[in-house]
């Protein structure tokens, strides 16, 4: 078994992200928590937050936003498999 990154992108801009509601955000924590009960045994870290990113180039570091937000360490055979595991497909209200 290899380890693999899995990186969710979301499709809000920031425009967008103000108008979810905590309504909407709790159903999305729910619906991750069943995606990680019933991929149990591929996350070894199912629940990384992508917050306060910083780009770090020659120039220096700044930080800065981008749709991906949240990461996944997952368990495959291979990457394929792991490119195979079922995704989260949340509906906006």
């Amino acid at each position: 078994m290899g380890r693999y990154l899995a990186i969710l992108n979301g499709a809000a801009d920031d425009a967008d992200k103000a108008e979810i509601t905590e309504q909407h955000r709790s159903e999305f924590m729910n619906v991750w928590a069943v995606w990680a009960q019933k991929n149990a045994q591929a996350p070894v870290d199912p629940d990384a937050p992508l917050v306060r990113k910083k780009l770090v180039t020659t120039r220096g570091v700044e930080d800065f936003t981008d749709s991906k937000t949240a990461s996944a360490i997952v368990e495959a055979a291979s990457a394929d498999d792991a490119a195979r595991l079922p995704l989260i497909t949340l509906i906006s209200p």
